[in-house]
């Protein structure tokens, strides 16, 4: 079966072709217009197994003819479904780019469709906003033309677009209608900050500063209308291919779809900040609001700009979260029954998308002018810097210009992010190594002494935390020498494996990631407590053995830090606690001061607590033991 996408090098259109390609039998020519051939090469590389049936075509959909006369000589007749999810989709674009693209490109589609014949179905891919901005109340699947005002181009277009395809198409077609199309559900991946992911930094912003056990107030506001790309591509792979579909409309949407609040909710919970207690229906708001916006963007040009940049987002975006229109997609549902296929409810997705965009798409991290100075040229060792401080460490270290060496279990994951830290110009280098095997710690700094000139700081980040007590580990001896073995037979493996560089340069420096639970001795933790402690105590006499080398020793008592290590413990969830970021920032400073040791003050306080008044202590430990 021979298939043919227009936005294949798009989001929707690169998993849509993922999806296309499962079928054994196809065949996908991918429209490619100059200037894009490296997108297409990027396809093809991340179908690597079916490249052979990754077909380039080159053509524009602003031209008239679309693609070569000769082209289009040879798949008439030939093509089997036609795919058209090419369009301008930017809340800022003018009505003359709108125009252009989703509108005259759309015709140009059509024509296509039309010259080509045979058995070929057009699929157009059009989108909730043919129902318009101000539209109050219930919008089916059935409906398309009911009057709605539309006022913004991409609103506009996109109606005008689907009533291209409904009236000059001489071929079957079918329209899909999706949503706000978010990230991959399973992987969280997303391309661009749109919809949704306008609030993201805001969110992010909160979860830091707030305690996420502090009662707050939000807004209900209207359904966002959200749907994850993988359901998307789905629906419409499968819809295509089922008999008797042909001239109708398909909404591709969670459905009932979210409030605002409970989206915004969704998201504090996967960022781990504070709840809302209450929400305050402004619904009514929407008209208004969007009348407002409206107004101000025709007598200042500039206005949807400078909004953008003040708010975070463009006012279509804000007045949207505002709608008053609620999408019915049963027909959608009944057509699909049967099929295994159903959008996820956003709560049970949030998380994953929150990963990907604090991994991939957070505002660059700045790192002062100054600590670039410093730290620009160096070679850093980090440790577990696949996820959590490691990995926040990492991509500071590189935006400073340091070469950084990540050291983690995961080479799948590694290579992830080193991809991500060479796109952002970053220079890294990974090495796979499980930091449990002994054997395998030797050979893993025996390669990294071999390919990188020298070694400025090692950073003992991997760890691993076990939450019980003593008396309920009579029979899980195990638990102690697993801890142990990761927490300091690791760690100390890797300092005597790249000491002898360190005293042959005469400089260098380890810093160990340890925990304040060192200091406040927490019950509970007697075997994480222990392993770090131990780590400790080797490092205070490391450090007066090699001080004449000039090898700096630092330890950081770490606080709580929000990262997977302690998402088990769902206690944790409602304790104050570091974002990765800020427990990055202690280490970079540590890399420029080499401090002895760096601790909160409450870290501070409770090590000198223990010092003068250590029963004292027992007891309200004790106290804090029993009573959780």
């Amino acid at each position: 079966m021979n298939y043919l996408i227009t936005g294949a090098t798009g989001f929707i259109g690169t998993f849509l072709l993922e999806r296309l390609l499962a079928r054994p039998e196809a065949i996908v020519y991918v429209l490619v217009r100059a200037g894009s051939e490296a997108k297409f090469s990027s396809l093809c590389a991340r179908y690597a197994q079916d490249a052979d049936r990754i077909k380039i075509l080159n053509g524009d959909i602003t031209h008239a003819n679309v693609i070569a006369p000769s082209d289009l000589k040879r798949l008439r007749g030939k093509v089997d479904h036609l795919f058209h999810l090419a369009a301008v989709y930017d809340m800022s674009m003018d009505d003359a780019t709108a125009d252009l693209v989703n509108n005259e490109g759309t015709r140009h589609v059509v024509n296509l469709a039309n010259k080509l014949g045979g058995s070929i179905c057009l699929h157009h891919v059009s989108s909730i906003a043919v129902a318009g901005e101000d539209y109050v109340g219930r919008f089916s699947d059935s409906q398309f033309d009911e009057g709605q005002p539309i006022h913004h181009p991409y609103y506009r277009t996109k109606f005008e677009s689907e009533k291209i395809v409904r009236d000059e198409s001489l071929v079957p077609f079918r329209v899909y209608r999706p949503g706000a199309v978010v990230g991959h559900s399973q992987t969280g991946e997303i391309d661009k900050i749109d919809g949704p992911y306008y609030f993201f930094q805001t969110i992010a912003q909160i979860s830091r500063r707030l305690p996420n056990w502090l009662p707050l107030v939000g807004i209900q506001g209207g359904r966002v209308t959200m749907v994850p790309v993988d359901y998307v591509v789905s629906a419409m792979d499968y819809i295509a291919h089922l008999p008797n579909e042909d001239g109708k409309a398909f909404f591709l949407i969670q459905s009932p779809a979210p409030h605002v609040g409970e989206m915004l909710q969704a998201l504090l919970a996967a960022a781990h900040g504070p709840a809302f207690v209450r929400q305050l229906n402004v619904k009514a708001a929407h008209t208004p609001l969007r009348r407002i916006t409206h107004r101000a963007g025709q007598l200042l040009p500039s206005f949807d700009n400078v909004f953008q940049r003040l708010v975070g987002a463009p006012p279509s975006a804000i007045t949207a979260a505002f709608t008053a229109t609620e999408f019915d997609d049963s027909n959608t549902r009944q057509t699909l029954n049967g099929s295994g296929i159903s959008c996820p409810a956003f709560k049970d997705y949030a998380a994953n998308l929150w990963q990907y965009w604090e991994e991939n798409l957070a505002p660059a991290t700045t790192v002062s002018r100054r600590k670039r100075a410093k730290l620009s040229g160096k070679v850093i060792v980090v440790t577990g810097a696949s996820s959590g401080i490691g990995l926040s460490v990492a991509k500071k270290l590189a935006i400073a210009g340091a070469h950084v060496v990540l050291i983690a279990r995961r080479k799948e994951l590694l290579a992830e992010i080193a991809e991500r830290i060479r796109l952002n110009g970053g220079q890294v280098s990974i090495y796979p190594c499980d930091l449990n095997d002994m054997e395998a710690i030797d050979a893993c700094c025996q390669k990294i002494l071999t390919d990188v000139p020298r070694i400025d700081v090692l950073i003992n980040n991997a760890g691993r935390s076990i939450r019980r007590s003593v008396v309920e580990s009579a029979e899980r001896f195990h638990d102690f020498e697993r801890t142990m073995q990761l927490n300091y037979f690791g760690a100390i493996r890797l300092i005597q494996n790249l000491l002898p560089a360190f005293s042959a340069q005469r400089h260098g420096q380890i810093i160990n990631i340890s925990s304040i639970g060192v200091l406040t001795n927490a019950a509970r933790y007697s075997a994480y407590v222990a392993s770090k402690a131990a780590l400790d105590a080797f490092s205070r006499c490391l450090a007066s053995e090699v001080q004449h080398k000039h090898i700096a020793i630092s330890t950081i008592y770490m606080p709580l830090v929000r990262t997977p290590m302690i998402a088990p413990t769902k206690i944790y969830k409602y304790a104050p606690a570091w974002h990765p970021e800020q427990a990055a920032d202690k280490v970079i400073a540590a890399i420029i001061a080499k401090p002895k040791a760096v601790a909160t003050p409450m870290g501070r306080a409770a090590q000198w607590s223990y010092a003068l008044w250590p029963r004292l202590n027992d007891a309200v430990m004790n106290r804090a033991f029993r009573a959780l």
